[in-house]
């Protein structure tokens, strides 16, 4: 699987607003445009799972959403997802609402998020408990807050015992810093400095269960936490409850998933 950073398509640059706004206006395009079918042809044609980072959708609400999509060797996009929580007040694009995991044949299930998503733990939690396995996180942070993220990534693979790859812009983008972390939080691959690089990794996604099964050092086991006796616990913030009976990952399937 090939990954790029977020608007690795569409970028900026050091325009100013005014600017920035008429140029998201011109990059734009619908989801299934010709941006979409030369990603597919690449895809297509090397044979390779492909994230090309996100770029401007303009959807069929005249709306314009960060969006990010993934493509199958056999060419074909089999995933989209809108950014549900956008960088405000600074990032001036509708949000998504619905959180997207996709299955690799053979390999397991992966999460989409983008950059500022994966400073709500919801996001994460909610695609772990959707099933995935990997969550990729592409990002565009030029800003002294990618050490903060940095923790937050392997925060979240911590709490929720998955592998996060964090794919960040290099400079003059972004600061770079980009990592791979496994389901225990440990750092397997990482970019130390904001250059422009290339990581590469092999996992393997039976460390999930192996982990869950066995616990975060051999002894933590926040998915197994709830049973069959236990109470609802309200949830006045969502407007809802965490209930024992849903309390565990989703199997995999053979289509895209959404919630």
């Amino acid at each position: 699987m090939f990954v790029f950073p977020e608007l690795h398509l569409n970028p900026t640059g050091d325009a100013s607003h005014h600017e920035t706004e008429a140029l998201i206006e011109a990059m734009a395009e619908p989801i299934d445009g010709k941006r979409n079918r030369l990603l597919a042809e690449i895809a297509g044609d090397l044979r390779i799972w492909l994230i090309p980072g996100s770029f401007y959708e303009r959807g069929d609400d005249g709306l314009i959403y960060n969006t990010t999509a993934v493509y199958s060797p056999e060419g074909q996009r089999v995933a989209s997802y809108r950014k549900v929580f956008p960088w405000r007040p600074h990032e001036k694009v509708s949000a998504g609402d619905r959180f997207v995991v996709f299955d690799m044949a053979g390999f397991g299930r992966i999460g989409l998020s983008i950059c500022y998503d994966s400073w709500f733990p919801e996001a994460s939690r909610h695609l772990a408990w959707m099933g995935a396995e990997l969550i990729v996180n592409v990002v565009l942070t030029p800003t002294s807050d990618r050490a903060q993220e940095v923790t937050l990534n392997r925060a979240n693979a911590i709490a929720n015992q998955v592998f996060v790859a964090s794919v960040n812009a290099a400079a003059p983008d972004g600061l770079g810093r980009s990592l791979l972390i496994d389901p225990q939080g440990r750092v397997c691959v990482e970019s130390t400095s904001s250059e422009s690089t290339v990581l590469t990794d092999v996992i393997d996604l039976d460390e999930v269960h192996a982990v869950r099964q066995h616990g975060t050092g051999g002894v933590t086991r926040p998915w197994q936490q709830f049973e069959g006796i236990d109470d609802s616990i309200p949830l006045p913030l969502y407007d809802g409850a965490l209930t024992p009976e849903k309390w565990h990952p989703q199997c995999s399937a053979d289509q895209p998933t959404t919630a």
